[in-house]
């Protein structure tokens, strides 16, 4: 794979990661698709030039086959997919709707899912593939009132790794990139949850307060990107890149601190003492 004349879908391409995404792969001469929610949104001047931009509703259930029916015989060529596009969520587990729920699962893994299987079979056919997909760091270091989230993209990964157990053998290879706190604004586009009145209503604005303030100094989405177009163009990708957040300690200290403790370093950095 460390030839650029390749065919790349980009889930979520219109802003933070995703756009980053889309821009390197384009310099180094991919055909690059992106999808949004709303493509028509984007001004001329915002897009990036030769990409082509389609509509994708990741919450809708129904949205990856009907991308795959407006490509038609192009789903088979896709010769790398970035499921990047996703939802963030916060709120205590014990006032979370289930509908949102539903709803973040249906786009932080159900979507992305479905999306990857109807590009392996071109991918497996040719012998060589890439699918990436953009977790996050909670997924190996859950926090207070981000379960939803972390769950969903623990589910995310869970996929991944399982199934890349399956593909290696035809040459297609599917990776995790655990992106920490990056600059990206999505504390702004975050949805959030807590009943009038709720008990948890002090401990959720503390943690909100750390952790928008952790994502206003991370790092550029650019140096994710670049940690992604590695892994797209790796004979042999690593099964997870972690980037940001100062990795690679976290998961050093993972491995050789008792778990408990662990639980509560990551509480202590979100201002809340458990």
């Amino acid at each position: 794979m460390a030839q650029t004349d390749l065919t790349a879908l980009v889930t979520g391409g219109t802003s933070g990661i995703g756009r980053a995404v889309v821009a390197a792969l384009a310099a180094k001469g991919c055909t690059v698709i992106t999808t949004s929610r709303d493509p028509e949104r984007l001004a001329p001047e915002q897009r990036v030039s030769g990409v082509r931009y389609l509509r994708l509703d990741l919450s809708d259930p129904d949205g990856p086959d009907a991308l795959a029916e407006e490509l038609g015989e192009e789903i088979g060529a896709v010769d790398v997919l970035i499921n990047n596009a996703g939802e963030s969520q916060s709120g205590p587990f014990e006032e979370l709707p289930s509908a949102a729920i539903d709803r973040l699962f249906q786009t932080n893994v159900f979507g992305p899912v479905r999306l990857s299987q109807l590009v392996l079979p071109g991918m497996r056919r040719r012998g060589h593939g890439r699918i990436i997909m953009v977790g996050s760091m909670l997924a190996s270091f859950p926090l207070a009132h981000r379960s939803s989230y972390a769950a969903s993209k623990a589910a995310l990964a869970g996929f991944a790794t399982a199934a890349r157990q399956e593909l290696s053998p035809f040459g297609v290879w599917i990776s995790v990139v655990e992106p920490g706190s990056i600059a990206t604004g999505i504390g702004l586009r975050r949805t959030k949850y807590l009943d009038e009145g709720s008990v948890y209503a002090t401990d959720v604005s503390t943690m909100l307060e750390h952790l928008d303030r952790n994502e206003r100094d991370g790092i550029a989405p650019e140096t994710v990107a670049a940690t992604i177009v590695d892994a797209v163009i790796s004979p042999r990708p690593r099964e997870l890149y972690a980037v940001g957040s100062r990795a690679p300690l976290p998961f050093l200290l993972k491995r050789i601190l008792p778990r408990g403790l662990m639980s509560k370093i990551v509480a202590a950095q979100h201002g809340l003492r458990r």
